[in-house]
C-alpha cells in the first residue's frame, strides 16, 4: 500500500510536526555503524586468509555461508521482532559478531573457518531486520524514506571504514588483532543498544514456542515486489564481495579495502538525497533510476583494466546502492502491515541474502582463481539487473 506523493510544502510541515533527529534515532544509527564495521572489516582479508589455511577453492563459500544462515534466520528474526521486541533481536545480532571475532583465531582450520562463517551469518540475519522495524517505529510514515536514508548513511559509513581499517590492520599487524578489533566494534554496538527504549507496544517474554514458524510466517506476500527487486539487484554484490579483493590486487591496488571504501563513500553522498526523493516523488521512480545506474556500474567494473577505472566503477556502484537501498527499504515498509512489519522486512532481507549468496556461489564457482573470468561474471550480473529493470518499468507503467 504505497503512501501518497507529498508536495514540498507538505514535507516541510511534516518535518516540523514529526522530527526524526532525536536521541533514539541517533543511538540506533551509531549502533548500526559499529555493527556494520565489525563484520565488514574482515572481508578484504578473508580470501587470502582462507588460501593460507589451504582452502583457496572454497572462496565462494566465504560470503555464501554467511548469507545462507542470514537468510535462514530471517523468518525467526522477523517473528521475534514482532513479538519479543526490536531491541533484544538487535542485541542478539551484535552478540554473534562479538563472539565470532574471538573464535576465528581459535578455530584455525578450513573446516573451523567455514563453520564460523556459517555462524557469523546469524548476526546480519537478526540485527538489520529489527533495526529497520525500529527506525520505522520512531519515524513518521511520510518521512520513512528520509529516515531509512539517514540510517543507511550511518550503516554504510561502517561498511566504508570497516574494510579500510581491516586492510590496514592486516598489512601492519596480524589477522588475530583484526579479529579482536572486529569483536571490540561489536561490543560497542551492544553497549549502545543497552540505552535504547523498546518501541514494540505489547512485547512478550521469549519462549521456545516462538521459534516454531509456519509457512505463513516465512514470507510476507505483500512485500514480494520489493523482495524480487532486492534479490536481482544484490546478486552482483555477492560477486563483488567474492571477487573484488583478487581483482583489486590484480590491478595493482595494495589496499584491498579501497574499492569498498570508494563505493561506500559514494553511497553516503547520495543516500540522504535519495531517501527524501523517494518520499517526494515515489519509490518506483527512484528505484528505476537506481537500477539503471547499477547496470552501468557493473559493466564499468567488468571492463576496468586500471586502478582508476575500477575506482570509477566503485563510485558509480556506490551511487546506485545509495539510491536503491533507502527506496527499497521504505517501499517494503509502505507495503507492510503495521502488526507484521518485522515479517515484511525479513522477507526483503531473505531476498537480499539469497541474491548475495547465489551471486557469491556463482562467482566463486565460475571464477575458480582464473582472473580473466572476472569480467564475464560482472557482465552476467549486469544482465540480471537489466531483467530487473524491465520488471520495474512494466510495474511502473501499470501503477
Amino acid at each position: 500500500m504505497p503512501i501518497p506523493t507529498l508536495t514540498f510544502a507538505q514535507l516541510q510541515m511534516a518535518k516540523q510536526k514529526h522530527p526524526i533527529y532525536n536521541l533514539q534515532f541517533g543511538l540506533v544509527c551509531m549502533s548500526s555503524l559499529l555493527f556494520s564495521a565489525s563484520f565488514n572489516m574482515l572481508i578484504p582479508e578473508l580470501p587470502a586468509y582462507l588460501s593460507s589455511l589451504g582452502g583457496a577453492e572454497y572462496k565462494g563459500l566465504i560470503v555464501a555461508l554467511f548469507t545462507l544462515t542470514a537468510g535462514i534466520s530471517r523468518p525467526f528474526s522477523g517473528r521475534l521482532t514482532d513479538t519479543v521486541g526490536r531491541v533484544p533481536v538487535m542485541a542478539f545480532g551484535s552478540i554473534v559478531c562479538f563472539v565470532c571475532g574471538f573464535l576465528y583465531p581459535v578455530l584455525g582450520s578450513v573446516a573451523g573457518f567455514l563453520f564460523l562463517r556459517l555462524i557469523h551469518g546469524f548476526s546480519t540475519g537478526f540485527k538489520p531486520t529489527a533495526t529497520a522495524a525500529y527506525v520505522a517505529d520512531i519515524a513518521p510514515p511520510e518521512r520513512w524514506g528520509e529516515a531509512m536514508g539517514i540510517h543507511g548513511l550511518c550503516f554504510s559509513t561502517g561498511l566504508a571504514i570497516g574494510p579500510a581499517i581491516g586492510s590496514y590492520i592486516g598489512m601492519h599487524y596480524s589477522l588475530d588483532i583484526l579479529f579482536y578489533c572486529s569483536s571490540a566494534f561489536a561490543l560497542l554496538s551492544i553497549l549502545i543498544l543497552m540505552n535504547m527504549k523498546e518501541t514494540l507496544p505489547s512485547k512478550q517474554k521469549f519462549r521456545p514456542s516462538l521459534l516454531k514458524i509456519s509457512r505463513h510466517d516465512i514470507i510476507a506476500i505483500e512485500a514480494l515486489p520489493a523482495g524480487i527487486v532486492t534479490f536481482m539487484s544484490y546478486a552482483g554484490y555477492g560477486a563483488i564481495l567474492t571477487l573484488i579483493p583478487d581483482w583489486t590486487a590484480h590491478l595493482g591496488i595494495a589496499n584491498k579495502g579501497m574499492f569498498f571504501m570508494v563505493f561506500t563513500l559514494a553511497s553516503l553522498l547520495i543516500r540522504f538525497i535519495a531517501g527524501k526523493a523517494s518520499d517526494r516523488h515515489g519509490r518506483t521512480r527512484v528505484i528505476i533510476i537506481g537500477l539503471g545506474i547499477l547496470l552501468i556500474s557493473l559493466i564499468v567494473i567488468g571492463y576496468a583494466a586500471t586502478p582508476a577505472g575500477l575506482m570509477v566503477g566503485a563510485g558509480i556502484y556506490g551511487v546506485a546502492s545509495g539510491i536503491l537501498s533507502p527506496a527499497i527499504n521504505a517501499w517494503t515498509i509502505d507495503m507492510s502491515h503495521p502488526d507484521h512489519r518485522g515479517k515484511a522486512v525479513a522477507t526483503m532481507y531473505i531476498a537480499l541474502e539469497a541474491g548475495i549468496g547465489l551471486g557469491a556461489l556463482f562467482a566463486g564457482w565460475y571464477y575458480a582463481d582464473v582472473i580473466a573470468r572476472v569480467p564475464a561474471v560482472m557482465y552476467s550480473c549486469a544482465a540480471v539487473v537489466a531483467i530487473c529493470l524491465v520488471y520495474m518499468l512494466v510495474k511502473f507503467r501499470k501503477a
